[in-house]
């Protein structure tokens, strides 16, 4: 019998997240099974008024995540992409998730690797758990109160070889700073032009997952992100050591159906200790 967590009162406790962990991690799993039994050689796909793709794939995986989170946790809302296309919430309460069931569609249907899929629990407005699988790598990455972890997926909710995660301080010499490979935009091109770091270019949500386990140091986006696009990276990121930001170095909150739960950019570090200068 899963917790029942309140959606009112004082923010939620370190336990009562942890608590989830295993659990969200079985969806996502599960999900990612639903992605790969659709290869994107064969899968049919749209393009939504945005003009980014979605596929079948997006769909099943979708169906997966809102099905487990609705046995799991009745009382707590789930946003999931394609499903706030086709009706947006108009209000929100304290505690809710966002989901992204299959984020980098495009590098999907490129037939690269770099997809994923993301399920973030965020309570008062902040991101307080999070998980993302990557399901042509079999990997999973998750994360709550100070403790981050990556394992193999080994399908069906099952998970093994769980390894303990941590951020790396800023090195000497050295940084390297993930970018987009397909949202790249100027701002972003002349803030790392300033900086004394490498480029690596990645699609997805998976750009948090290496800075959380000490492969990269910085995340820069200065363009609108959707946020489930980096809620459950962002409480990964941080439960490794790290620390995110917006664009001007100030708290990023979530929930905003103002902005259509938009954020005008962020900073995403491995060191919290840039993210202070």
């Amino acid at each position: 019998m899963p917790p029942v967590f309140r959606k009112t009162g004082p923010p939620m406790t370190p336990a009562e997240a942890t608590l989830l962990l295993n659990d969200l991690t079985a969806i996502a799993s599960r999900a990612a099974d639903a992605i790969r039994a659709r290869p994107a050689a064969t899968v049919a796909h749209t393009l939504k008024a945005d003009q980014s793709p979605v596929s079948v794939a997006d769909e099943a995986a979708e169906a997966v995540i809102l099905d487990g989170l609705a046995r799991l946790v009745p009382d707590i809302p789930a946003i999931s992409e394609e499903a706030y296309q086709r009706a947006a919430p108009t209000s929100l309460p304290p505690t809710f998730l966002l989901v992204d069931p299959l984020d980098g569609t495009r590098e999907f249907l490129a037939g690269r690797d770099e997809f994923a899929v993301n399920i973030g629990l965020i309570h008062d407005g902040i991101p307080i758990a999070g998980v993302i699988a990557a399901p042509a790598r079999r990997l999973i990455w998750r994360g709550a109160a100070q403790r981050a972890e990556r394992a193999t997926d080994h399908g069906d909710g099952r998970v093994g070889d769980v390894t303990a995660i941590h951020a790396r301080p800023w090195p000497a010499q050295g940084a390297i700073a993930t970018v987009s490979r397909s949202h790249l935009d100027p701002e972003t091109t002349a803030y790392l032009a300033k900086l004394p770091v490498t480029r690596a270019a990645s699609g997805s949500a998976l750009k948090f997952c290496v800075i959380a386990q000490g492969d990269a140091d910085l995340y820069p986006r200065f363009g609108p992100t959707c946020e489930w696009d980096i809620a459950a990276g962002h409480a990964i990121l941080v439960a490794a050591g790290g620390a995110m930001t917006d664009a001007s170095g100030r708290p990023l909150r979530y929930g905003d159906l103002a902005a259509r739960l938009r954020v005008p950019g962020f900073l995403a570090w491995g060191d919290p200790a840039r993210a202070a200068v």
